[in-house]
């Protein structure tokens, strides 16, 4: 993260409006959660809206719709996190990087479908509703994982 970084010196500003002193290593870390929340956020409508349409005017299944609208954030969301949340070790083959993030996306996808179809076809929860709470718990998994593997 280049300390010229627009983000990372509104992050700084709230911090200090607010009075709460972090050790440089505790703030870069909060700076990269806000990071990825943004690329997150924006991915999570990508997914949303995607989904959205795939369901209601392709009449796509619901777990096909899922699907593909997780592969397109995804898609998005490799993008932004190498060029502006993560510090990727430029050490690593950027191949074997991009390898690794599609094997843990893929798992964030599993998990993804899981959640939809167990909340979709057991739970009876509204399929709009179901994708709220499985990305939630994906997004999860996939800050862990790609902070992990890609620093």
């Amino acid at each position: 993260m280049n300390k010229e970084d627009k983000t990372a010196n509104f992050v700084r500003k709230v911090l200090k409006f607010f009075h709460i002193k972090l050790s440089s290593k505790k703030e870069k870390l909060f700076i990269q959660i806000f990071k990825f929340g943004i690329v997150g956020g924006t991915a999570f409508v990508i997914d949303f809206l995607f989904l959205y349409l795939f369901k209601e005017f392709c009449h796509f299944p619901v777990i096909l719709a899922n699907t593909l609208s997780f592969i397109i954030s995804v898609i998005y969301n490799y993008i932004a996190s190498v060029k502006w949340v993560f510090d990727v070790n430029k050490e690593k083959s950027a191949k074997k990087q991009f390898v690794v993030f599609i094997i843990f996306s893929v798992m964030g996808l599993l998990l993804n479908d899981l959640i939809m179809w167990v909340s979709v076809d057991f739970l009876n929860i509204y399929y709009l509703l179901a994708k709220i709470i499985a990305t939630f718990i994906v997004m999860i998994f996939n800050f862990i994982t790609r902070k992990m593997f890609l620093e």
